[in-house]
């Protein structure tokens, strides 16, 4: 590259000779590059450069001196100026400033040359002129992009509007659009089917004319919310009317279109034929609420109007009769299913008649069970009288399989306030009711009674508590004497086991004995017993003298045990005790019903020496020639005989009764005792009456051990 030279006056003076070195960063450069680097400096200050530094300084270089080149040649012609001032705009140094700067640099450069103006003005020109052609360049580009992207989207418009046509008119589902009045400005076909119409005869119709008149009002709030801008799509179920006026189910989608101010315009739904699901979901909804052999609500329909009843007024009033058919087991077992299940529809079809105001449902509850609900019932006049009418009801003879048959019921009544009680505890205490309507005899109805129903509480919390109750050793054993009428001796000791409950107090074995039985605790219960009574015997023979027997109460369940005779051989010999001090008691009732092996027990137990005493003769129903059969030592007349006993009634029906027995006591070789004495005269009169001997408040009440140990020092 050759160096520049100057004349005086500054300026260019024709071809160049060696520069003039000047000092710049990194060394010693030409006034070429002084220029070059000052303005390449200038230019980066006006804009974005693409080109590295080093490029940047190379094109400016080369620009340089095509521009000195052209100052300096004669004539002088402006377009290789030009041409600079095109190549900046090529560059991108395409803003004011860049031109500003460069004939600033270019009036210093050339100062005091003639063609300094010119020099200007031809670079002026040819930037200008080159700053526009780009940008009638960007602008025609622009112009073919706008063309292009016009025609692109009209023709995406005409593909979108034929997809939606074809969409709209093809599609399987209806599709209406209205506006915001709810006037259908276009119905497809599909939807016109829906509603047997042709589309023309929907055009220009309001939606709400093919609504059913039946739908909620609270369904219009949707629409409301979408014109008023509030919503922008909703999805509900809803009927509509066909032309026929039956009803069309569907599940409409619809969507609101606004304009361009962003206001609702349109409206577009989506409908969905629904009608074949809503009658499956109803077939299957009555099938699920309803019996299948019936007809009748089932158990699930009935809870759920049970607790809907609850949920009225807390002073509304409901009822409950709980229906239970008396021997259907014995139908089925006999003559089979088939004719029980025939004989269950004509009940449930008469109750189902019987039952059907407004505010009443009858139910199968399952098996043989039907139940009543009647809301807002006036009382338990009401009820009885419904009751009344159910028993009379079935009690009519059914001809079912080629069988009359008569058949009974049993039904339990609740009745209270909503605001009182719960579901839960409503049919509960039904439930109970009916149990008790069947414990006192069937064929009847019961009330609920909350007293009644606070003794079975107990009874059944007793039952529950009793074998941790042994555990605890809750349970003792009072002794009560039982005197020889003749001289007055003490020749045994009843033990009464009672329970000194921790929160009913103490119990005497009619509270408990019984449920003890249920539950089959009886027998380790007894076995407790007897090894108590046993101990204490045998603590008494230690004392001399006269031990006297001490009696033991047997249950049945205790004799139909198989290891019962071992049992009772380990506890005598445990205790150490001589059998023949022992004497086992069992009811009247539960003796005559031994036979088999129970009754076996009983002989081995005589041949150990163990004494059998019937407790309540008199109370049953013996068969006397089977009682000279049974291995029995004593017989002990019931306390209800003794309690008539008068002295001064000599020949009452009482004292023939237990003249009788004694008779037939003591023809059988049995010895007599008499239970229950509380009087002298009662006493006087056993005595005369040839009884031998007896128990009761006159000699001492049932108490501890020790009142026994006093009798015997």
């Amino acid at each position: 590259m050759a160096a520049w030279t100057h004349g005086e006056d500054g300026s260019i003076l024709g071809r160049p000779s060696k520069p003039k070195g000047v000092t710049v960063a990194g060394g010693t450069c030409s006034a070429r590059d002084t220029f070059a680097v000052a303005w390449a400096n200038a230019l980066e200050g006006t804009g974005f450069v693409a080109a590295e530094r080093a490029e940047l300084l190379d094109r400016v270089g080369v620009l340089a001196d095509s521009l000195v080149a052209a100052a300096a040649a004669t004539p002088f012609l402006p377009g290789p100026i030009e041409r600079v001032g095109a190549e900046l705009v090529a560059l991108r140094f395409i803003t004011p400033e860049a031109l500003a700067v460069t004939v600033r640099l270019v009036g210093d450069l050339l100062a005091g040359a003639p063609v300094l103006a010119d020099v200007q003005s031809a670079l002026a020109c040819g930037f200008v002129r080159a700053v526009q052609l780009r940008i009638f360049r960007e602008q025609e580009t622009l112009r073919h992009a706008a063309l292009d992207a016009r025609d692109q989207a009209e023709a995406a418009r005409r593909r979108s509007e034929a997809r939606f046509r074809a969409m709209f008119s093809d599609a399987a589902i209806g599709i209406g659009i209205t506006d915001t009045t709810g006037r259908l400005l276009e119905i497809n076909s599909a939807m016109a089917e829906m509603l047997e119409l042709d589309p023309e005869q929907l055009h220009d119709r309001n939606l709400g004319d093919f609504l059913h008149e039946d739908d909620p009002p609270e369904l219009r709030r949707y629409f409301d919310e979408m014109v008023s801008g509030e919503r922008d799509h909703y999805r509900i179920e809803r009927r509509f009317r066909k032309r026929d006026g039956s009803p069309l189910w569907t599940n409409v989608t619809v969507s609101l279109v606004r304009d361009e101010t962003g206001a609702p315009q349109l409206l577009v739904g989506m409908v969905e034929d629904d009608t074949e699901r809503h009658a499956l979901s109803e077939q299957l909804r009555h099938q699920a609420n309803h019996d299948p052999l019936t007809g009748l609500g089932n158990r699930a329909l009935f809870t759920e109007r049970l607790h809907a009843a609850f949920a009225g007024p807390n002073d509304s009033r409901i009822g409950l009769c709980y229906l239970d058919l008396d021997g259907f087991k014995a139908v089925n077992d006999t003559l089979g299913h088939v004719v029980g299940d025939q004989l269950l529809v004509v009940i449930a079809d008469r109750l189902s008649r019987l039952v059907s105001a407004p505010g009443r449902l009858v139910a199968r509850m399952g098996g043989d069970e039907f139940v009543v609900l009647v809301e807002r019932t006036t009382g338990i006049p009401e009820l009885t009288e419904l009751a009344e009418q159910l028993l009379a009801a079935v009690a009519e003879p059914v001809h079912v399989g080629g069988h009359r048959l008569t058949v009974s019921a049993s039904v339990g009544i609740v009745e209270r306030a909503v605001g009182t009680s719960n579901p839960a505890d409503t049919m509960r205490d039904a439930d109970v009711t009916l149990h008790w309507a069947k414990v006192d005899g069937k064929n009847r109805w019961a009330c609920f009674d909350p007293e009644r129903n606070a003794r079975e509480i107990a009874r059944i919390t007793l039952s529950a508590s009793m074998p941790a109750a042994l555990e605890r050793d809750e349970f003792y054993v009072d002794y009560q004497p039982i005197v020889r009428f003749s001289d007055g001796t003490l020749i045994g000791a009843e033990a009464l086991v009672r329970w000194a409950h921790p929160e009913f107090g103490r119990l005497g074995p009619d509270r408990f004995i019984g449920l003890a039985e249920e539950t089959g605790l009886i027998v380790s219960l007894g076995r407790w017993v007897l090894t108590t009574a046993c101990r204490q015997a045998a603590e008494w023979a230690r004392l001399g003298g006269i031990a006297p027997v001490v009696s033991v109460n047997l249950a049945a369940r205790q004799v139909e045990e198989p290891g019962v005779v071992d049992d009772i051989a380990n506890v005598l010999r445990d205790t150490g005790l001589p059998p023949t001090s022992l004497q086992l008691e069992l009811t009247e009732s539960a003796i005559m019903g031994t036979t088999g092996e129970p009754l076996g027990a009983l002989h081995k137990l005589v041949d150990l020496g163990v004494r059998i005493a019937i407790d309540d003769f008199g109370t049953g129903y013996s068969n006397l020639a089977y009682l000279r059969h049974l291995p029995v030592h004593a017989l002990k007349i019931a306390g209800s005989f003794v309690e008539g006993l008068r002295a001064d009634e000599p020949d009452s029906v009482d004292s023939q009764i237990v003249h009788a027995l004694v008779s037939l006591a003591h023809t059988l070789r049995l010895d007599v005792v008499a239970e229950g004495v509380e009087t002298r005269d009662q006493a006087d009169r056993l005595t005369a009456l040839g009884c031998d001997s007896a128990q009761g408040w006159l000699y001492a009440k049932p108490g501890p051990p020790e009142e026994i140990t006093r009798w015997l020092r």
